[in-house]
This record gives structure tokens, sequence and C-alpha cells, in this order.
């Protein structure tokens, strides 16, 4: 569903956002779309399982254990940071997907950042005989192939999506399924510019940027300016961003209009990737530190 976002804005321009979070209650917006064809796989193959990684609030942990109650499939997540093992019951993510069946394996942070190398999968493949692997964030080309999926006809008369990026899937799906005078912009959820040469790995379209300068410290990181923006933002729309991924993405796009770096009359389109589950995590640790919360009701 395309909302139209009520606010005043300068130069003639319209601002359209896709309810992608309104998808699933637990497997929304992206995570819907990476899940869908690599679940489907799963089954076609008889997997006994679905394996996968992320970190202690991770969206595609708590989705794909959503996933596996909901399709009759086990799951076992890897979770980075050993400590999290004795910290369920403070973890509304990891005790959601505890709830939906989800097994766990917490590991190192060293140990983790071996998730991509052969011998640390072959590991797993041994320990978890018939397993059907997930990496980080989703990403593969089943994934794409799904995010291929967000853009339909009547998004063809934007001139412009922007989308949040992670992992790089669901922006390399967009790009995938965009027309080629349509103009895609990334918003990186992380420092650095590595996702660029991640995405040139799955599109061949050259009708996309990248811009890496919302990303509020880096992933996962929240600072007070973006949490005052998110209320006001739902005070004045009623539509709800999560903090990580979304909010920084709209806080971007806003600011470019005030610098004018859409051109007059841009019809635009933002992908909500959902991700909400998320804020409870965020305003839990704020909270300790007696800071603002974001407010949602």
């Amino acid at each position: 569903m395309n909302q139209r976002i009520d606010i005043d804005l300068p130069y003639h321009l319209e601002l359209y956002i896709k309810r992608e979070d309104l998808l699933h209650p637990y497997i929304s917006g992206n995570k819907f779309r990476k899940l869908k064809y690599n679940v489907e796989e799963a089954l076609k193959i008889e997997a006994k399982m679905l394996i996968t990684f992320g970190g202690a609030f991770s969206n595609h942990i708590l989705a794909t254990a959503a996933a596996g109650k909901e399709y009759g499939i086990a799951t076992v997540g890897i979770i980075r940071g050993e400590e999290w093992e004795h910290k369920l019951i403070d973890n509304p993510t990891l005790s959601l997907a505890k709830e939906f069946g989800m097994e766990f394996e917490f590991v190192s942070r060293t140990s983790y950042a071996q998730k991509e190398e052969i011998g640390f999968l072959r590991d797993i493949k041994q320990r978890y005989s018939g397993c059907y692997i997930l990496p980080e964030g989703g990403t593969n080309s089943l994934a794409i192939k799904g995010c291929e999926e967000i853009l339909e006809p009547m998004d063809y008369d934007f001139d412009y999506v922007c989308c949040a990026v992670g992992t790089g899937g669901t922006l390399s799906g967009i790009i995938n399924a965009s027309n080629a005078n349509q103009k895609i912009v990334g918003f990186s959820a992380l420092k650095g510019n590595f996702l660029s040469d991640v995405i040139c790995n799955f599109v061949t379209k050259k009708n996309w940027t990248m811009n890496s300068e919302y990303h509020f410290g880096g992933y996962g990181k929240v600072t007070d300016e973006l949490i005052a923006f998110l209320n006001d933002f739902y005070q004045s729309t009623s539509i709800p961003l999560d903090p990580i991924y979304t909010g920084k993405m709209m806080f971007g796009v806003l600011d470019m209009i005030q610098k004018r770096e859409f051109p007059e009359n841009s019809k635009i389109l933002l992908i909500h990737t959902g991700g909400l589950q998320g804020i409870q995590g965020v305003n839990q640790r704020r909270g300790k530190k007696n800071k603002e919360l974001l407010q949602y009701t």
C-alpha cells in the first residue's frame, strides 16, 4: 500500500511511502520478501531446518523464527555474543523468537566473524544434517528475487525510489525491478561505501546511487536527534518508523529535500522495510540511560 505523506513540501514535490511493514505482524517488510522464495526452496528440498545468523536484536532472526513456526520447519539462530545466552529474558527479540520455536547457538564475536567461511559453514552442515542455511540478513539470489516484487506496475510513475540498505539485497531487487527512467537511491545504515560493491554483484542497471551520509554513527547507532525526529514525524503523520533503517532514510530524504537535491515536481516513493519489532529493544537500552524513548501509541 502506498500512503501519501501529508507534510508541507517545497517546490511541488510529492512524497509517498510503501507500507511494507503491514505485510505481516512478524515477517514484515523486506524480511517477508527475502524469506518467501528461500522458505519455498527449503520446503521443496525437504530441509529439516532453517539456520541463520544475526545479532541479539536482529529483525532477520525474529522473522526467520516466525516463518519457521508458520510453515512448520525448525529454526536455529547463530547469535553474535555469548553473553546473550544468559540474558534471554531481557531481550524482547530473542525471547519472542524462542516462543516461535527457534533454538540458539551463542558464539563469540570472533567466531561469528567467520560465518561466511567454508570451514565454519561445513561444521554447521555436519552438526545439523539436512539444514538449509540462510546468510546474515537473508540476502542471496532467492532473496533478491523476492525483493524484485516490492515494486508494482503502479510504482513506475515515480521519479525516485528510496530505500534503506543493510546487506544490499532489498535495494538490489528494487533496482532490478525498476524502470530505466527511475532513479533509485539507497541510504546506507552502515559506515563506509562497501555496500555499493556488494550491490554491483547483483545488478546490471546504472540508475542508482548510494548515500552514506545518514547512518548516525553506524549500524545500530541511534542518536537523540534521530529519536526526536522520529517522534515528531509520527505525531505529524501517524506513521511509525524503525530507528535502525527506515527512520534514518526518512531523515535523509527530508534533509535532501530541504537542500533542494530533488528536482522540482519530483514524485518520490519511499520503501518502509519494517523492523518495528526492534523498537522495544531500542527503548529498553535508552531507558536505562534516562534518554527520550520512541513514543508510538
